[in-house]
């Protein structure tokens, strides 16, 4: 299994194990409060108290203050910052000078690739756009344009993968990693123990 697979959306401790039992190698809290996948950061402490070594905990943030992300970063002992909103490139920079940060792009279509170039990073996230929500939509995009992404950079593809889909994305797109939250899901935020343990299955027999 070459692709790094990250869930995101985790708040509940048993999603988390169960990911990780299944060979997941990130954990995805948001801390966006108007998600329906919000997670207070007393609650992640709580989790991350039960998690083993070598899993990276990542906090999705969608334009939040930028004093406030480096605090529960640092709190939380975050091992990556998701950007998921509207940061600038010079919000971005300020927070690699002391975490590592993945910038998130909602691709409506191939125009949104010219926005990759100013940040100069060396992997990105893409995920679908919607006007009323910051990812987690269940909805796919034009995965041609992953292919011209590439050339910026390493690509962490999100957006409607599933254990239906998973396979062709990987072995028609070679990404960097998949980011999956409403494909293993009951319920925007509750995970489905099937659902988790179908799609890793998948993915570890590609």
């Amino acid at each position: 299994m070459n692709v790094k697979v990250k869930i995101c959306g985790i708040t509940r401790l048993e999603d988390a194990q169960v990911a990780i039992e299944n060979g997941v190698d990130a954990l995805g809290f948001i801390f966006y409060k108007k998600s329906k996948r919000y997670i207070e950061p007393n609650k992640v402490k709580e989790i991350i108290k039960n998690i083993p070594p070598f899993i990276s905990k990542v906090g999705v943030f969608v334009n939040e203050d930028i004093n406030d992300i480096k605090r529960i970063g640092k709190e939380l002992k975050l091992d990556i910052l998701q950007l998921h909103g509207e940061e600038s490139v010079e919000y971005l920079k300020e927070l690699e000078k002391g975490f590592t940060v993945v910038k998130a792009f909602r691709i409506k279509d191939i125009r949104e690739l010219e926005k990759i170039k100013d940040y100069k990073i060396k992997w990105f996230l893409l995920d679908t756009y919607s006007s009323k929500e910051y990812g987690g939509t269940g909805e796919k995009f034009n995965w041609e344009i992953v292919k011209e992404a590439k050339k910026y950079g390493k690509v962490i593809l999100a957006g409607g993968l599933n254990s239906e889909n998973i396979k062709l994305a990987i072995d028609e797109l070679k990404p960097y990693g998949v980011d999956i939250s409403s494909g293993v899901e009951i319920d925007k935020g509750i995970k489905d123990r099937k659902k988790i343990i179908d799609i890793m299955r998948i993915i570890k027999d590609d």
